[in-house]
């Protein structure tokens, strides 16, 4: 009897609860394909079997770091390091290296499912960690939460977050509270922080690619189909709305962009972890048909 390679069918997970079902590709990134209630989409979905890549997911997981490392370099704890190109042709490495890594199925029923990472130091980090994902689904939400443990035998800068993608519909509407915005200089990295009482409006009109500051209660999402709301333990949000896209990303993170190269990272939401400690982080999304 011959072998056979394992096709994409052998690594599709899905969850069901009453009419939400969410489909899973362990093995691209440990990223989400698809959320929809009955036929209709909640994140920007693809049917398990089509996706082809992490980075047309409904959503992957951002760690150990979110957003951009600036010029794929960076200095801690006295040592300069450097990290690969990951992303296209951008200058940057983006969104950390868990979207790039198949994860591993620790333990799955029809309505959560347990995905761990291990890594070893590469030229894409340098550090080593293991991470896990947990996602469960009742009829009302989804619930996502993340772990990393620093598995190194020195300090290592940590950050992690979620890149959830929604469907520009003809009536999307974004509403965030939060206290500021960061702007970006022409390299796309945040130079300025600046007053931001919060976001009300339609996506339509909103033109945003930043981080904000001082996020707080749920961010509500509406528009013909349903009424969401994401909410999240972390503290930062970046917001994503591009004009000639047919999605729009809101994604709970960590810290600021780029913080790493801050005169106090810390004081931006990167976290220094140290040998043996955790950093835990969770992602709920309401889901209200209307």
């Amino acid at each position: 009897m011959t072998g056979s390679s394992p096709s994409a069918s052998d690594h599709i997970f899905e969850l069901h609860a009453g009419a939400l079902r969410l489909a899973l590709r362990p093995d691209l990134g440990g990223s989400i394909a698809g959320l929809w209630h009955r036929d209709t989409p909640i994140l920007r979905s693809t049917e398990p079997a089509a996706l082809a890549s992490a980075r047309l997911a409904a959503s992957f997981p951002l760690l150990p770091y979110s957003n951009r490392l600036g010029y794929r370099r960076f200095r801690w704890k006295g040592h300069d390091y450097t990290t690969l190109p990951n992303f296209g042709d951008s200058p940057h490495s983006v969104h950390g290296i868990g979207w790039m890594r198949p994860w591993e199925v620790v333990s799955h029923s029809a309505i959560d499912i347990a995905l761990r990472l291990v890594h070893a130091p590469d030229g894409h980090w340098p550090f080593a960690f293991e991470a896990q994902q947990y996602f469960s689904l009742t009829p009302q939400s989804m619930v996502a939460q993340m772990t990393i443990t620093n598995t190194a035998d020195v300090v290592q800068p940590v950050g992690l977050g979620w890149h959830p993608y929604f469907p520009r519909r003809a009536r999307s509407r974004l509403h965030v509270e939060c206290s500021d915005r960061w702007d970006a200089d022409a390299a796309q990295l945040p130079v300025r922080k600046v007053a931001q009482p919060g976001i009300d409006a339609d996506v339509t009109h909103l033109d945003f690619d930043n981080g904000f500051e001082g996020w707080k209660g749920p961010a509500r999402i509406r528009d013909e189909k349903f009424s969401l709301q994401l909410r999240s333990s972390l503290p930062y949000l970046v917001v994503y709305t591009p004009q000639d896209k047919d999605y729009f990303c809101v994604e709970p993170v960590s810290h600021v962009g780029n913080a790493i190269h801050m005169a106090d990272p810390a004081a931006h939401g990167l976290r220094s972890l140290q040998p043996g400690e955790s950093l835990e982080a969770s992602m709920t999304l309401d889901v209200a048909v209307l």
